[in-house]
């Protein structure tokens, strides 16, 4: 999708990707003492999966979940201390505002933080807990990019200093950190996937790989509600979606950033899409099979390589698990987005008549003896009827679907599906 770039054996300092005065190994020098530098661990379970050598760097176990405190560290720690003095503001969806609120702490500096009123109570928690007496939370807007705007009024008007999650050389030089500990640890890698939300730890580790690993091919991935940085490529500059689905929410930006975009231009091979449903599949997959817990955004490295399985058969690959700050109280809403993509949860609105015995007819009659009703609830009641019912069947596999319509076509059920993508689906379900 992208064209390969040329010179790339030129110094980081002097690099040909649109980019002037990074400077990565000063930015590890910066972050030795405050950053854990994760584990990049073979995954035994995916390697066999998927027939190739499957590694996972583990940002989920960074000292704030997520790869987000080296770029907010490594820039205000370069900030001059009269600069520093006066306060510092942030707009994050949950993980930036971690690593801010834990850089807050550690240079005894006092930082206002804006986080979308739809914020996980989990993330808000944490955030409060790495700043301490150092951070203020305010909750404003739907979106980023709405809190955002009020971040940056607030910013101007208090004369503070704004530490951007993505858009800034600083932000970008800190999260290319993590592309230096993989090429320390592992060489002769064929494809790395890396999440992509603003734009700015694919910028950074991006411009370390095509630098130092020109031969990898890189691939960011974004998902199918959340396409920003998916439709800057198609339109040849930045976009502002007009709607966006916030499930993952540490990928979940209307508009990236221009320095990112314009970094990422050249030095991702590809930008795919990864469907929410399938990143609630790998989340429940990775708890079960690997005791491992990652946020939606987090999951889509690991979710995006069903799409990739017969050209990294046999390849060297490396994952970037970038963040593992995931509210347990999600989980039904994972495993309902993951059980419909998989094809085994359905819903109907139907027409039952009312008379003695009607449903247990249903139940025995139409459900195929693995099938189970997991909601049932009368949306309005008359004298005659008692319908119709929203009624939602989980199946034990997808195959008996075809099997369950058939049944109730040929008995003369009245019925209509609620599809996840009609308007109905969102006031019902």
């Amino acid at each position: 999708m992208m064209s390969e770039t040329a010179n790339k054996s030129k110094p980081i300092l002097q690099n040909p990707f649109g980019t002037k005065g990074l400077d990565f190994r000063l930015a590890e020098e910066r972050l030795q003492k405050i950053v854990s530098r994760t584990p990049l661990s073979y995954n035994h379970n995916l390697s066999r999966r998927y027939h190739c050598k499957v590694y996972l760097k583990r940002e989920d176990l960074q000292v704030v979940r997520s790869y987000k405190i080296r770029g907010a560290y490594n820039m205000m720690s370069t900030l001059p201390k009269e600069q520093l003095d006066k306060g510092v503001v942030c707009a994050s969806a949950g993980n930036h505002a971690q690593g801010f609120a834990y850089s807050c702490k550690k240079l005894q500096v006092n930082g206002v933080i804006f986080m979308p009123v739809i914020t996980p109570k989990q993330k808000i928690n944490q955030t409060k807990m790495f700043g301490e007496e150092r951070v203020e939370i305010r909750l404003e807007g739907d979106t980023f990019d709405d809190c955002a705007i009020a971040a940056k009024k607030y910013t101007e008007e208090n004369g503070m200093t704004f530490i951007p999650p993505f858009e800034h050389n600083r932000i970008i030089e800190g999260q290319g950190t993590v592309a230096v500990e993989i090429l320390d640890d592992l060489q002769d890698i064929d494809y790395l996937f890396v999440p992509v939300g603003g734009g700015g730890l694919a910028a950074g580790m991006g411009t370390y790989f095509k630098t130092y690993s020109p031969r990898t091919r890189i691939v960011g991935l974004e998902p199918e509600g959340a396409p920003s940085m998916y439709e800057a490529f198609r339109s040849g500059s930045p976009v502002t979606l007009s709607s966006i689905d916030r499930f993952v929410d540490g990928a979940a930006v209307k508009r990236v950033g221009d320095l990112t975009y314009s970094i990422c231009r050249e030095v991702l091979d590809d930008m795919r899409l990864v469907p929410e449903g399938r990143i609630c599949t790998t989340i429940l997959k990775l708890y079960n099979e690997d005791a491992i817990v990652v946020e939606p955004a987090g999951a889509m490295s690991i979710a995006c390589l069903e799409d990739f399985k017969e050209e990294i058969k046999g390849k060297t690959i490396v994952c970037v698990v970038s963040g593992s700050n995931n509210d347990i109280d999600r989980m039904p809403e994972i495993k309902e987005r993951s059980l419909q993509y998989e094809g085994l949860k359905h819903y109907f609105l139907i027409s039952f008549v009312q008379r003695p015995g009607a449903l247990k007819e249903f139940v025995s009659n139409i459900l195929g003896p693995t099938d189970d009703i997991t909601r049932f609830e009368y949306m309005q009641k008359t004298n005659k009827e008692a319908g119709p019912a929203l009624v939602g069947i989980e199946l034990l596999s997808k195959n008996d679907y075809e099997s369950l319509l058939q049944r109730m076509k040929s008995s003369g059920i009245q019925f209509s599906e609620i599809n996840k993508d009609d308007k109905l689906y969102g006031y019902l379900i």
